[in-house]
């Protein structure tokens, strides 16, 4: 049995919520059932009253405001504990279609993709700016070159995977999952597609940044964050000998006085020289420090996946146990 769990972080949607759950499908070739989980990130309005109402299956509740990534990461942590072999994700405020999870599931369902990314269309949807056109396919262009993975629309929320992905991945940023989880991802060589889908306008702001500068700003620091925690030794490494080839200009500029008999006026270079040069084979030394702490949370990483599976196999006892209590004092009642 094939069960698709389909999670909607929500932040006070008591106006869109019921509309967007209600255009959700309640069938799809190769999935046996389809349960809807909300996570409810604080809500101050009764989006939980509208989203019972409108027949889900599960809820997560976080007391307080905590951020779409920790959302996104609890409802995940729900879905498999709840048995989903296929979990998708969507906005509450219906921007997606959601008779379109039917072709975002579909790489997932046939075994040819470990995560899947509904791709907007971003550079001709007439629902975004000019400006917001540009600035998604810049952001996933460089997501793209740094997670080594084909994706068209990198901060997309519209996307599905499978419950091997989901237990392999772990959102370690408060900002945004989008791109934190893609380049986790593609570092860990997991097969990603994306699949065209369609989008509807919607009116009210996005909540998950108050300005474009600030939006770009959060961003670019998620992608450094996620990308040096996967790849430490070429960024520091990297950042060393580039301050140590800048360290030589100086040094160089202080020889070539020196041997011109005018030394003495100019030591300033040579101790500008050293002290960058000293700067950068440090970086190269946390560079080395840093890898070594990459191969510890990679055995970390292994002893988690396992943990999970172990507590896989558990349930599945349990369950299997239950059943075949349940059978006999049928048998006995009988």
């Amino acid at each position: 049995m094939t069960k698709l769990i389909i999670q909607i972080p929500c932040l006070n949607e008591a106006d869109t919520i019921g509309d967007t759950i209600s255009k959700l499908p309640s069938k799809i070739d190769g999935i046996d059932a389809i349960e809807i989980l909300i996570i409810d990130d604080g809500s101050t309005d009764d989006t939980v009253e509208k989203a019972r109402a409108a027949g889900i299956n599960h809820i997560v509740r976080h007391r307080r405001n905590r951020g779409l990534a920790a959302a996104f990461q609890s409802g995940v942590s729900k879905a498999l504990s709840e048995g989903a072999d296929v979990i998708v994700n969507t906005d509450a405020d219906g921007q997606y279609e959601g008779a379109d999870i039917d072709l975002l599931v579909r790489p997932i369902i046939n075994g040819t993709a470990d995560i899947a990314v509904g791709d907007r269309g971003v550079s001709d949807n007439v629902h975004f700016g000019v400006f917001k056109r540009q600035l998604q396919r810049l952001g996933s262009l460089l997501v793209k070159s740094l997670s080594k993975a084909e994706i068209n629309d990198a901060v997309s929320g519209f996307r599905a995977f499978s419950r091997d992905a989901a237990k392999r991945l772990t959102i370690t940023t408060e900002f945004s999952y989008t791109t934190d989880m893609l380049i986790q991802a593609g570092r860990k060589r997991m097969a990603i597609a994306s699949v065209p889908v369609r989008t509807h306008e919607t009116k009210r702001p996005s909540r998950l940044f108050k300005s474009i500068p600030r939006f770009i700003v959060n961003q670019m620091i998620t992608i450094g964050r996620a990308y040096t925690t996967y790849n430490p030794l070429r960024v520091f490494v990297t950042t060393g000998l580039f301050l140590s080839l800048v360290g030589i200009l100086p040094i160089t500029r202080f020889l070539w006085f020196y041997l011109q008999g005018d030394g003495n006026g100019h030591l300033q270079s040579l101790v500008i020289g050293s002290a960058i040069m000293i700067v950068g084979a440090l970086f190269c030394m946390l560079g080395v420090l840093a890898d070594l702490t990459a191969a510890n949370r990679k055995m970390i990483e292994t002893t988690l996946l396992e943990v999970r599976d172990l507590r896989d196999q558990i349930s599945q006892k349990e369950e299997s146990e239950l059943l075949e209590l349940n059978s006999r004092e049928g048998e006995n009642t009988l």
